[in-house]
């Protein structure tokens, strides 16, 4: 295959979340409040296990009265904050405040960091000409991330769930994508790290490839290896 696009999902792709102990220990150091190192202890793994940070572990168990949110949490702004501030009030916190904060968090650049290959993959598409967009199931405006990480001027189009009420694996979306960057689907990859989401390109007949989403310090050339970019 001559790829001419590429296709790229966001969380455990190209970017990472900060893992829940930071997530959390940052949040409370910015809203003052202090907490004993054994609560502090209690308070990230209930918020581990109850899979409260997005892009984080996922839940152990999804409440029942939550599973339709959480089912449907990609389609818009309102179901993406009613998810997961849902799950996160499973875990008795130190303050009302804390939950919308612990979400806040989430959705800021420094939470998120880049796979130490993504710049010179997509860089490298882009030298050789091959158009790049993003496909991402989520509730939130990504691009500030790409910006503040200097990856905004790499990519050409961002297609995010939330924006068209499609959730990936709907072809639709994937079809979005390859229409806001130029190309047949034929001719391009789409790359994730979610069998089930992001093998949705496949019935659109784009090829498929895919990394494991692992912490930031265990995949230094995931992307690297896929072989994307020509030699």
């Amino acid at each position: 295959m001559v790829i001419k696009g590429a296709l790229f999902d966001f969380s455990g792709t190209l970017f990472r979340i900060e893992p829940v102990r930071d997530w959390l220990a940052a949040v409370l150091r910015e809203e003052g409040v202090d907490v004993a190192p054994e609560d502090f202890e209690r308070y990230v793994s209930g918020l581990t296990a109850a899979g409260a940070l997005p892009g984080g572990p996922p839940p152990v168990r999804v409440p029942e009265e939550l599973a339709d949110a959480m089912a449907r949490r990609d389609l818009t702004a309102a179901l993406h904050r009613e998810a997961y501030t849902g799950l996160a009030r499973g875990v008795a916190l130190p303050g009302p405040g804390l939950y919308d904060a612990l979400y806040d968090r989430h959705m800021r650049p420094e939470a998120w960091q880049p796979y130490p290959d993504a710049v010179e993959v997509l860089t490298g598409l882009r030298r050789a000409g091959i158009a790049v967009g993003v496909v991402s199931n989520i509730g939130w405006d990504l691009r500030p991330v790409f910006r503040a990480h200097g990856l905004d001027a790499l990519v050409e189009a961002y297609v995010l769930s939330f924006e068209h009420g499609l959730q990936k694996p709907a072809a639709g979306l994937f079809r979005i994508g390859c229409s806001l960057i130029g190309r047949d689907p034929a001719d391009v990859v789409m790359v994730g790290d979610d069998r089930n989401a992001d093998g949705g390109a496949a019935a659109l007949g784009c090829e498929v490839r895919f990394v494991d989403h692992l912490p930031v310090s265990e995949r230094p050339d995931g992307l690297r290896s896929l072989g994307l970019v020509p030699r």
